[in-house]
């Protein structure tokens, strides 16, 4: 699979953000202005492209 296609779970989005808490993912996809890519859903489960992620989080000077 290509990097385009990879698509990650709310787990890998979380541990890829630090170890942040779904509360916290889910205020990131709340919040308009921090331009958080939006998910996938599939059956009421999100999943992340990782081409997007990880072009949001060189947009917000590297992972804290």
């Amino acid at each position: 699979m290509t990097d385009e296609l990879q698509q990650l779970t709310s787990k890998d989005v979380r541990a890829l953000l630090g170890g942040i808490s779904d509360m916290t993912l889910w205020r990131l996809e709340q919040d308009l202005e921090a331009g958080f890519p939006k998910p996938a859903r599939i059956r009421s489960r999100r999943y992340w492209s990782e081409a997007a992620l990880a072009a949001w989080i060189a947009g917000q000077g590297g992972a804290q």
